[in-house]
Parts: structure tokens; sequence; C-alpha cells
């Protein structure tokens, strides 16, 4: 036997052919030279009985990246093979140092390392028409068959259980190539052919074309095959070259030449010195790395070295320098757009998983391998404001004229990129930050946009460190033999801002600053440094006060409550912890109420339109009406004046319960927060908290305020009275758990709408980066249609449309929304968006896109993307669906309703009839001429009586009255998918 080791045959004493067989025909070879990245190759073999000499036999060009060679075969059925590129590089197939095993007759394949055996010439030309080659992982569902069923684009479903992936592939694997024609993909599922099924939890997979594999629900396009097996990868990228770099202020951006590999090179890592911060390295996909943040007036060196994926690294390149500038000059303050918030529609991100802008303020903090994000190169803090300023156009193309963000505040937290652990009030988080592209700049850039800026804001509580300025925690710690690896060394001078590396602990999570093994100055926490008798669970000693507790004495009860919440219904989800996390501010303390009124007065100065308040009902109704809001609201129209009038504030008060009333308890409902007091209380914000949940309850649901504002009177528009109004719109939470259907959410709806004091400012969601519909915890997940048809209520009945990012294409459908650390972000709800908005975007109005390319343009070219738009458009040109009363008295059908906006002094009448999935008949209405917004169809009416008739889920017709100085818009939009 013959084996081949590097440089050529090794040959077996005994085993040389003495005379060759008889002649018993040829076959012929294709090499694929890419694999080694030759530009020609020699066919080295046995094919007549006895090896040719060493390199073996020049094979001839075939066609692009292929060589061949017909040989002349003997009587055997295999020859052995090897490959060369004549220059002591070979291609021996694994394990090392084999030979590839050849039929002695046909026409034969080696590409990547695998003998694809009579697969014919891969230089005939293929079919017209597009393919998919699909490969299915077995091992997990034990299946002893798969079948493929599949509709292309446009096209029908094959008959279920469709067809057998019977094509050979490997272990664990099957496959089956699918001929499309001209569709560009498939929708898709796959069964074992016995009734069991694979269809994405419901949704079916969308496939594309090319080798696609499908594991474990991932699809993965333009994949490798999973049955190649190449052989060890040794060889290091080139080194890269022209490494460059530019300055502008206290930025500096750097290119290079890309490097080469054999195989691929998988990314590069920059080094670079000087500065307060020492060495650090920085590890990139692209040759491009922009470094921001820096020191003005300070010189920085840097190297960059190429890797592949098997870890050969490059030589470093040559070291270039560069010097930083002054700071870039701070932006101007901003002021809110000021117009009535009913007029917009919301688009919801998490800034952090939105589009990444700039990768060098990403950060993965303590728990980026444990949570699995590192795997996925997926950091927690990836997005940025720099990267949602780069896609404003984008969200102003799907027709939204408001952006609602997560809190822009300093977090500090094990996992803390959602916003909501806040540590420093005062300073934006630095790892949503960029040079040029400040929280203030993404005002600014929004407003000259036209798009609002609404921040999520927390007054309830604080990190679990406490919140720097006002007070924060100091646990007891010791480095140990058991918690040296916890507890960072001291480095004085060095202040926690997530994103700078503190030098000797390497960490951005820094907690040095956070224990000590003395007792600080005017501890109070009790038994400090104690052991508790109890370990944790890698087996290591627990000391009293090692971690932050309400309940050990060391949280002043000035500036937070000393207590675990035990009823979520109950007294003490208002006074109380509700996670170890957040630490719960006592806010009826003057001093905390001090410093959340200072803290987000700066805000408001900044010109944000609005706030989103988190955590409400855990604040007392009293405590808000006293205190936030009217100073909030007094502090945004003294800045703005008129401006300021319109600054909205909605809050989330977490009535998770689908009846009118949270189990009967008016201080946990949503619509209780829309009102002032109804008696007075005590001067002592404690007292008065604790008289007016007694009372409230006491009183009951049926003793509650009710009010007309959202009502038509018969067909008239009536001047709401808002004498009573607290200052505090509210998520309307009712609507929101009853999306499983929108009929559910329609009726549920109206049954609660006289509880509000103006349920036209409610702010309407399916779902959010907490919960779907009936408290899911996954992404709503009902399909394509009963999302268009979600939001065809949502854009046509009462309240402001909130839709949360990527919902226009129903992105994470049916995952879960959250795993804190216990799972990829990558796996949730709460996954990175960017990769769907690479390319470019214009938008050239509300709605409308002037250009895109790249996969934005794809996005964007989705089914609910073009209903959304078409949506806003028309609720932008009908002011009766954005402000109007409502009723449905006269009305018959499903979800139908007629809606009228009047304001005389803006000259302002608009009368609008709804009917969304079915028709609906209109009694009683006025006489005129009504002009439908969707079809432009025409209607005289001169009995009172209207009739619109429609079709298909999600579908809807808009008859607007012709008045007087107020002509209807006639059709809006083009026709799509659900609106037609």
């Amino acid at each position: 036997m013959t084996r081949h080791w590097n440089g050529g045959p090794l040959l077996a004493l005994g085993l040389m052919a003495l005379s060759a067989p008889a002649l018993a025909g040829t076959a012929t070879v294709y090499y694929y030279t890419p694999y080694k990245a030759w530009s020609g190759a020699y066919l080295h073999h046995d094919a007549s009985g006895s090896w040719t000499s060493v390199p073996g036999t020049a094979m001839d060009t075939a066609c692009a990246n292929w060589v061949m060679k017909t040989v002349t075969t003997g009587s055997a059925s295999t020859f052995q093979a090897v490959f060369t590129n004549g220059q002591n590089g070979w291609d021996n197939p694994s394990p090392a140092g084999g030979n590839y095993n050849l039929p002695t007759s046909g026409t034969h394949q080696v590409k990547n390392g695998q003998l694809l055996a009579n697969a014919g010439s891969p230089c005939t030309t293929a079919p017209t028409g597009n393919k998919a080659e699909v490969y299915y992982y077995t091992r997990t569902r034990a299946w002893s068959a798969v079948n493929l069923h599949y509709a292309p684009t446009s096209g029908t479903w094959t008959s279920a259980p469709g067809v057998a992936m019977s094509e050979s592939a490997c272990t664990d694997w099957v496959k089956k190539t699918v001929e499309l024609g001209s569709a560009s993909g498939m929708k898709a599922a796959f069964n074992n052919g016995s009734g069991t099924w694979d269809n994405n939890g419901g949704t079916d997979y969308a496939l594309g074309t090319g080798l696609i594999t499908v594991r474990d629900g991932v699809v993965t396009a333009n994949a490798s095959s999973p049955c190649v097996t190449l052989p060890p990868d040794t060889t290091a990228p080139s080194i890269p070259t022209g490494l460059t770099t530019s300055v502008s202020g206290t930025q500096l951006t750097l290119t290079w030449n890309a490097s080469t590999d054999d195989r691929a090179v998988t990314g590069y890592t920059l080094v670079r010195t000087g500065g307060s911060e020492g060495t650090r390295s920085f590890t990139v996909s692209s040759p491009g790395y922009t470094d921001s943040g820096l020191s003005p007036f300070t010189t920085y060196s840097y190297s960059v070295k190429a890797f592949d994926a098997a870890g050969n690294t490059s030589a470093a390149s040559a070291t270039v320098s560069a010097t930083t500038k002054d700071a870039p000059p701070a932006p101007p303050p901003g002021q809110p757009l000021g117009t009535d918030m009913r007029e917009d529609s919301i688009y919801f991100v998490m800034t952090a998983r939105f589009y990444d802008g700039d990768a060098s303020n990403n950060r993965g903090g303590s728990q980026h391998v444990k949570s699995g994000n590192a795997a996925h190169n997926d950091p927690m803090f990836r997005g940025d404001f720099k990267g949602l300023i780069q896609k404003l156009d984008y969200i102003k193309a799907l027709g939204f004229s408001a952006i609602w963000i997560t809190p822009v505040v300093l977090n500090r937290s094990d996992y803390d990129y959602h916003g909501y652990h806040a540590w420093d009030f005062n300073k934006v988080d630095p790892r949503l930050e960029s040079p040029g592209a400040s929280y203030q700049d993404l005002i600014n850039a929004a407003h000259a946009k036209g798009l609002k800026i609404i921040q999520d804001v927390v007054y309830n509580h604080s990190s679990r460190w406490g919140a720097k300025g006002l007070w924060n925690a100091t646990v007891y710690g010791v480095r140990d033999s058991q918690w040296s690896w916890y507890y960072d060394a001291p480095a004085p001078g060095f202040v926690y801002d997530g994103l700078t590396v503190e030098p000797t602990s390497g960490k951005s999570y820094y907690n040095g600053d956070l224990w000590s093994s003395s007792a600080p100055a005017g501890n109070t926490c009790r038994n400090w440094g104690t052991p508790t008798g109890s370990y944790s669970q890698e087996g290591y000693r627990v000391y009293n006060c090692q971690w932050p507790n309400p309940t050990s004495g060391m949280f002043p009860a000035q500036y937070f409550h000393p207590c675990w919440i035990g009823n979520w219904e109950g007294e003490d989800s208002r006074s109380c912890w509700i996670h170890e996390d957040l630490a719960d501010f006592n806010t009826e303390s003057k001093p905390v109420q001090d410093f959340l009124v200072g803290v987000y007065n700066k805000y408001i100065d900044m010109g944000v339109d609005g706030f989103r308040i988190d955590t409400a009902v855990h604040i007392p109704r009293v405590t808000w009406n006293r205190r936030f809001l009217p100073a909030a609201l007094a502090h945004a129209e003294e800045k703005f004046g008129a401006k300021g009038k319109n600054f909205f504030m909605f809050g989330e008060v977490g009535s998770f319960v689908n009846d009118k009333w949270n189990r009967g308890s008016p201080n946990h409902s949503a619509q209780f927060f829309t009102w002032k007091e109804r008696r007075t209380y005590s001067a002592d914000d404690t007292t008065a908290a604790l008289e007016q949940y007694n009372y409230e309850q006491t009183q009951g649901t049926a003793q509650q305020p009710t009010s007309t504002n959202a009502f038509l009177q018969g067909n008239t528009y009536h001047a709401p009275d808002h004498g009573q109004f607290s200052g505090m719109n509210v998520i309307d939470m009712r609507m929101h758990m009853n999306f499983g259907e929108a009929s559910n959410a329609f009726g549920n709806g109206k049954d609660s709408d006289d509880s509000y004091n103006d349920a036209t400012y409610n702010v309407v969601y399916v779902d959010s980066h907490d919960y779907g519909p009936n408290k899911s915890s996954t992404r709503y997940a009902g399909g394509t249609d009963a999302w268009a048809e979600n939001m065809s209520l949502m854009w046509t009945f009462r309240g402001i449309p909130t839709l949360y990012y990527g919902s226009e294409i129903e992105f994470q459908a049916g995952r879960p929304i959250d795993c804190g650390p216990t799972c990829p972000l990558a796996t949730t709800g709460r996954a990175y968006y960017g990769d769907h908005l690479e390319g470019s975007v214009t938008a050239s109005g509300y709605g409308v896109v002037g250009s895109a390319s790249g996969k934005v343009a794809e996005t964007l070219n989705k089914p609910l993307v073009k209903h959304l738009q078409r949506l806003n458009q028309i609720r932008r040109r009908v002011p009766a669906l954005q402000k109007g009363q409502y009723s449905t008295d006269g009305v018959s059908g499903g979800m139908a309703f007629k809606r009228r906006f009047t304001d005389a002094a803006s000259g302002v009448d608009s009368f609008v009839l709804v009917t969304i999935s079915g028709g609906a008949t209109f009694n009683g209405i006025p006489n005129g001429t009504y002009r439908d917004a969707v079809t432009g169809d025409v209607k005289t009416v001169t009995s009172g009586t209207l009739t619109a008739s429609v079709s298909g889920k999600g579908n809807l017709r808009a008859y607007v009255l012709d008045l007087p100085g107020n002509p209807a818009p006639g059709k809006v939009g083009v026709d799509g998918p659900y609106l037609k």
C-alpha cells in the first residue's frame, strides 16, 4: 500500500507492481484549484498499475477554477491518486496522508477535499433556472426518514408529505436538490412521513437558493457542505499591508489591505499602544476600524495581524502612529418638535440591539461567554446611537414619526444592555455614544428628519448598587483564594463608565470600587463581613453584607425601601424591591424626589419629545400626581413654551390581566394613573401614599371616575374635559393582552375606554421587549395575516400605534423574548436586527422609500412593510384617524366604527367610517360624498346609510366625508398585499 506524506509517495516494500495489468478503459478526473489556491495542478496516480513519477502528470485547463486529466486505467475497480502543485504542495485527503480512491471508469470531481464519484463534468452548462441544495440535520430528531414539503415563491405546495430527502449526504444529514425555475426561494417544512413535523414553530421556513443547511431550527444560507471534512489548516494568512490612519478630532480611522489565506481570513487583531489605557487590542472582521473616544492631543500607535478559523495568525504589520486633535465641540441643545403625539406612530427600538454604527463601543460584559453571546460574536452592547442615526431613514421610510428608545443613562449590572439598571442617571452610557453621534446628536438628527425621540425613563429603581450621586452600595469583599477571581483589585483614580477598560483587571465591567474588607463610613449593614454559614454554588464561603440586599440594613431608608415585594397586587408592590438588580427608590423621600426631578429635567432640556415611564405602577399615584408629573410637565413648558405643552408622558402600568380592572384593584390598573386624586391626603408623602391606597381599595372600582373624552356624541366631536387628567397617559395593557386576535383587542379596548381620562392618547402595541399578548414570554407568532389585521386595527382605532423593532418582518417570531444570560441573545426576541438593515436607504417622505440598496432594500420589500407603509400614509392624511373620538352606534359589522375630529381654531373637521376584515353598514350618518382612502371608491349618501364591502384579513375601508374646507383625500398610496 502506498500512503503520501507531505512531499510525495512513501512506498511500502513488496507492494510495487511487477507488470502492467490488462487495460480496462479510461477515467476523467476534474480537480477544483481554489481549494488550495493553486493556479494549476498535477495528477499523481497508479491508474495503470504503477505510480507516476513525482509530481505526476500536469492537468489541463478545463473551465474557470477547474483542471482535468483523462487517464488510462487497469482492470481493478479503483485506483489511487493525489494532487500536487508541482512545487511540494500536496492535497492528501483525510485521514492525513491518505490517497483518493477513484473508480477506474467514469467522470469524477475532486473538490474541497471530497471525491464526487461519477459526478460528471463541472464545466457542463447547468440547466437554466434557480435551484436549492437543502441539507437537513437528523440527529436531534432521530428521524429514520425525512421529507421536504415545499412551495416555490408564488408557486403551489407539493402534495403532503412532500418529497423524500434521499440524495447521498453523510452521517446525521439528508439532502434534496430542488429545481426552482424562476422562483427566488420557497417556503418549506420537514416531516418524518408519519405525521411529525418541523415547520419552524408553525410559520414555515423561508429558504432561498444555493446550498442551505437547516439544523435545529437554524437556517444557514450560502452555507458550506456539512459533508466535506477538510484537512487540517496549518497555513497562516498573509501579513496585512498598507496600514494607514486618518485623524478627525479624537477619532482615528484605520484601513489596510485585506490579507489572503489558503482557506479564508476570519478576522484581524488590531493592537493599540499609547494613551492612559496602555496596550489594548480589538478584533474586527474586515480591514478597517474606527477608534473613537480617545484622549485629545495624544499619540497612538497601531499594528494589525490577520487570523483564520483555525487560529493561524500572521505576523504583525508595520506600525503606524497618529496624534489626535482637540475634542469636537458639543452639539447645540435641541428642542422638541412640539406637536400632538396622537399625530404620530411610534417605532420602539432597543438601541443596543438595533444597528451597530461603531464597533469600538461594543462590549460583552461579565456574562459574554456564559450567555453564549461570545460564540455568536454578538456582544450585548452592539447597536448604538451612531447606528440609529444611520438608519433614521429606514424608520421614516416605514412611515413612523416617533422613536421610543430604551433608557440612555449609564447602567451597571452583570447584564445591562437594556438600560433598566441605572447607575449614573446624570451620564449617558458611553457604550451608546460615539464622536459625532452623542445622544444630543441623535436627538438633533432625528428632529431634522421630522422624527420625535421618546426617552425611556425609570423613576422606580436604580441598579443593585444604588445611584451614583445619591447613594451607592459598598459590599463586603475579600480577595482571598476563593474570591480573588471575582473582586477586582481597587484602582485609585479609575472611574467606571461601562466602556473604558481598567488596565490591571482588563475589564470594562471592573468592580474594584464596589467592595471593601472593612466597613465603610456610615455603614448600617448588620453583621458586616461575618460568615453566614452558607456557600456559593462553587463551594465558596458567603459572608453577611456581601451582596446588595434591602433587608440587611445596607440601604438607607432615606433613599431606598427596605423590603422585598411579597404581593404583586398588594400595597408592598408600590414600596418594595421587585428584583435583586433593581434597588427600589424611596420615592416618597424628598432627597430622592429632588434627585430624580433634577436628572430628568436635564434630558428635557436636551429637547426630547416625551418620556415612556418604566414600572410606573410601582410608585403610588399620589406621588406621581404631587411630584414627578407636574415637575416634568411644568419644566418642559417653562423651557419650550407652547412646544413644551405637548411633552408626552406615558407609563407602563403592568396590569397583565384580561379584565377591565386588574383583579378588581384600582391601584394596580392602568387607567387609574390617568386621573388626579379624588380627595386630599396628608402632607407627608409616605402617609399620603398609604392613605390613598387604602381609600381607593375601599372605594373599589365602582366609584372610579368615568369619561366620555374618547366617544362621539352621535356623529359630533365634543371638546374633551381634561380637568382631572393627571398628566400621565398609559400603555393600553388590556388591548395588548388581547391581541392574540384583533377582534378580541377591539372588544376589550372599547369596554375599558370610559375608565381612562382620554383613551385617544393610549399607546397601543401587540408585543414588546417584555411580553407578547396574554403575557406570552415569546414574540408574537400569529402569522403574517394576523399581524396585518392587528396593524390595520391599531392604525385606525383610537390610540397611538406602536411597533416593536423588527415586527415589520416578523423578526424572531415565536422566540423567547428574554432569558437573561442563560441563553444567547441571538436566539431571543432581543436579537441583533442590524443584519436586515445593511445597505443604504433614503426616505423621501413618511412611508415612502426614496432609494434603497443591499439587504435593507430586501427588508423594505417584505409584505408587512408594504402594509405598514400604506397604513402610515393613510393615517397621516386623515386627522380623524389620529385624534378622533369614535362610536359604534348605528354600526353593524365586526371591527367597524366611525371617528371624528374637529378643531375650529385650525379649521379641521374630519369624519371617517372604518371597517376591518369584513363589510359593515353605517346608519344615521351625515349625508354627503364619501371617498375611500384605500380604493378611491366614491359613495354618495342621501339616506343616512352607507354600506362598505371588504374582504380579506387585514384589508379595510376608510370612507372619509367631503366637508367644507376639508375634502376627503381619496385613494392614498398604492395597493399592497392587504390593502386593496
